[in-house]
């Protein structure tokens, strides 16, 4: 309590000086895109490049590559348009006060409503839900011009407009049914509490996250997907014995039909500790050999085997601690919200919803390099989980002669991928270390060359 003690007298001033919240939050978010487009800027120019990096050129035809390099410079010419688009709205939504707008909306659509009881929590969850509603629904031509345009121009697109429409209202709807609840929760501990928030509402977050653990899967995916179990075959063989060699609390097997909505593919497990889930989507199944898909899931244990989830959870703990800590001299901040355009009778008692998204918006630059520091993070863990599959495979008894062994079938999977996918091969390295949670196709396959001669020099063949 010391050092929280500490830190909240040194950052006592936002309590009570006069500061520009406004314009500084404006700076910061005008800054924060800036760098992104300079980022983007920096990577366009890769999309003109007429050959694959050479360690690809053997996997990559000259037709395939083309339309890579198509496909990547039609969506860095939609994140440029659309990301002005999204960043010009919230510059508009701030430096015209859509803020206190939207929470006095909320009071009066409360007193039409004839309610009469304590607001805060009710009138928060309101003015949640209009900004929220503000935002969305600007945005949504860009949606659908990149499901309907941009990735059926590509020949991934596989939804229609009326799931089109029913996904966005159910994606409403669930996060309305969800948050609401959770920001009650989240408002009452902190009220409840006062100045000993910060346990309480920890304990709050991580009850929270593995109670959609298990609902998520039960209850939401259903709504928007169908999860059938994977048939009895040579892939559900395969995995059933991967996860009984390395004792991976296996309890189901499912196949996603992930190809009613795109062409795109991918796998991932998810669970309690105990009890562990397996998804594979339809798409990857019918694109890629069961021996590969083997490989891509051994990767995937390895996350498990280092307990990757579990470090992410600590990570994001320490994060969400840093940040509860710093919030309270924002909560007690009169001047932040009347810089905002908030009344007299808001700001003498500031509502902690309003000033917690105020001083997120203060956090943003502090947020991307946050970013930036977890997307370094996941490449390690992505190394590892790696490096796992590598090491995984030199002691397969079971292999088959004359089978490639793990690392191989994890390459050709990664390659496969990448070209089922149509992804980017040439990636600025900058671009790449502020945006990408996974190191680069080239990188990871490098990496395993690495560890394969490195293997070599350490255990060479004796003659006989």
């Amino acid at each position: 309590m010391d050092v929280l003690s500490n830190i909240q007298e040194r950052l006592a001033f936002i309590s009570t000086d006069p500061i520009d919240w406004k314009s500084l939050v404006i700076s910061f978010s005008w800054s924060v895109w800036a760098f992104e487009s300079y980022l983007l800027i920096r990577q366009y120019p890769l999309y003109s490049k007429e050959a694959p990096p050479p360690q690809l050129a053997a996997h990559f035809t000259p037709e395939v590559f083309a339309k890579s390099q198509r496909y990547g410079r039609d969506k860095a010419r939609f994140s440029i348009v659309s990301g002005f688009f999204s960043q010009t709205l919230d510059w508009m939504l701030i430096q015209y006060g859509a803020q206190a707008w939207a929470w006095e909306a909320a009071g009066k659509l409360l007193h039409a409503v004839g309610y009469t009881g304590s607001l805060e929590i009710p009138q928060s969850i309101f003015f949640a839900t209009i900004l929220t509603l503000m935002s969305a629904i600007p945005n949504l031509p860009f949606s659908a011009y990149n499901n309907f345009v941009l990735e059926e121009k590509h020949g991934f697109n596989k939804m229609t407009p009326l799931l089109f429409i029913t996904d966005t209202l159910k994606g409403w709807f669930i996060g309305f049914v969800i948050g609401a609840p959770f920001l009650a929760g989240f408002l009452w501990i902190v009220r409840w509490a006062g100045d000993r928030f910060i346990p309480w509402l920890m304990g709050f977050m991580v009850s929270f996250q593995m109670i959609m653990v298990v609902l998520y899967p039960l209850v939401i995916q259903p709504l928007f997907n169908k999860l059938s179990p994977l048939p009895q075959d040579e892939l559900r063989t395969r995995i059933e014995a991967l996860a009984s060699r390395l004792s991976f609390p296996l309890k189901h097997l499912y196949v996603i039909d992930g190809s009613k909505r795109s062409a795109h593919s991918n796998a991932y497990f998810y669970g309690l500790p105990w009890s562990k889930h397996i998804v594979i989507y339809d798409t990857l199944i019918k694109k890629t050999k069961p021996e590969e898909i083997e490989a891509v899931l051994a990767h995937e244990l390895g996350h498990w085997h280092y307990s990757h989830p579990s470090k992410l959870l600590v990570i994001s703990q320490l994060h969400l601690w840093a940040i509860f800590s710093v919030f309270p001299p924002f909560l007690r901040s009169a001047p932040l919200l009347r810089s905002f355009g908030f009344p007299a009778d808001v700001t003498a008692n500031p509502p902690i919803l309003v000033a917690f998204l105020l001083f997120q918006m203060v956090l943003t630059p502090v947020e991307a390099v946050v970013g930036m520091l977890m997307n370094a993070v996941s490449r390690r863990f992505e190394w590892e989980a790696d490096r796992f599959a590598l090491e995984l495979g030199e002691n397969d008894v079971n292999q088959a002669a004359g089978m490639p062994d793990m690392g191989e079938r994890l390459g050709n999977a990664l390659v496969g991928l990448h070209v089922e996918n149509l992804s980017t091969v040439w990636v600025d390295k900058l671009y790449s270390t502020y945006h990408h949670s996974h190191p680069t196709l080239t990188e990871r396959l490098k990496a395993m060359e690495d560890y394969r001669v490195r293997k070599a020099k350490k255990n060479p063949k004796k003659e006989l």
